[in-house]
């Protein structure tokens, strides 16, 4: 065989290969619906999110990594993807607020909220995961249930 006939060969099989992928995810989308194809989406997504807070908490830019949690939607992830999640955050979060008069609000599992307490006794949101309250919100301690000190190295779990 030729150079010419053996490089022919690799690329009729490369795109092949290619074409039938294609089928393939056009067939699962079709069987399945684009939801399993958005939820295994999703899941990669949140991998690639966490995984680059965790350099930028490594790197020391603790807002930066609470930032980038703040923006996960942890409404597909199964649950040892949301204790991960949680996890990291409350890890980034401890060490961000450490020192500061700082709450800990987690109303169900992938979410929670990092409050500082204001002189008039109401508190601020300062970091949020998987939560609608933009950073700066301000909340009444009164409207919320199960409120514990940040820095406690004893919580309940995602």
């Amino acid at each position: 065989m030729t150079t010419t006939a053996i490089e022919t060969m690799t690329l009729e099989t490369t795109a092949s290969v290619r074409r039938l992928e294609e089928l393939v995810d056009r067939l699962l989308a079709t069987l399945l619906g684009d939801a399993a194809l958005e939820a295994e989406a999703s899941a990669a997504s949140l991998v690639r999110i966490v995984h680059q807070a965790r350099r930028l908490r490594q790197s020391g830019d603790l807002d930066g990594a609470l930032a980038m949690l703040a923006d996960v939607a942890p409404g597909q992830a199964n649950d040892s993807e949301l204790r991960w999640l949680y996890a990291e955050w409350m890890d980034i979060a401890r060490r961000r607020f450490a020192g500061e008069r700082s709450l800990l609000y987690s109303p169900a599992a992938g979410k929670a909220a990092a409050l500082l307490e204001r002189e008039d006794g109401s508190l601020e949101a300062a970091a949020v995961l998987g939560m609608p309250w933009p950073v700066g919100k301000v909340v009444s301690r009164r409207s919320l249930r199960g409120l514990k000190p940040l820095g406690s190295k004893k919580e309940g779990g995602a």
